[in-house]
């Protein structure tokens, strides 16, 4: 039997510490499926499929078996509709852990038969958030230490397009 973990998020955009949990949790998987997710309150820089792209791009040397899905549902469903027993999670601080406890709890109430791993985040890359990435970049700040060199390029040239804040 194959096992499936789902591994969430918004990935706008993706980080190098997104790339670290994507490749720590591969490991502990036959299949890991990452659900990039449309969440409006977070106010995307990218679409979903510019992310999904992004992300596809981000995982073509890794070697393992990794998908790119979508979803715009409750986490449960659509992990239940990928047949996974796990979902993983990074950690970076105790303010994640606050929220990603409730969180897990809540999904346990939703549905027992799927298990949620938390991985720490590497202490090189605990302080890496998409929302700083993006507002550093949007205030002309240098990216290169939290991203790929592709996807600096990619935030660039969207900055470009929406304007920097602040000049």
């Amino acid at each position: 039997m194959t096992r499936t973990g789902v591994y969430p998020g918004t990935f706008d955009p993706v980080t190098l510490g997104h790339m670290d949990i994507i490749r720590r949790g591969a490991k502990l998987v036959d299949r890991l499926v990452i659900g990039v997710t449309t969440n409006p309150s977070k106010s995307p820089m990218f679409s979903v499929e510019e992310r999904m792209g992004m992300v596809r791009r981000e995982i073509a040397g890794l070697g393992a078996e990794i998908e790119v899905v979508s979803f715009d549902s409750l986490l449960m469903d659509f992990a239940e509709r990928q047949g996974a027993s796990m979902i993983v999670r990074g950690l970076r601080a105790v303010a994640d852990f606050e929220y990603e406890y409730q969180m897990a709890g809540m999904n346990q109430q939703l549905n027992d038969r799927i298990e949620t791993v938390f991985l720490m985040a590497d202490v090189s890359l605990q302080p890496i958030a998409s929302r700083l990435v993006k507002e550093i970049a949007l205030y002309g700040g240098d990216i290169a230490k939290f991203v790929t060199p592709a996807v600096a390029q990619d935030v660039e040239a969207r900055v470009e397009r929406i304007g920097r804040k602040g000049s």
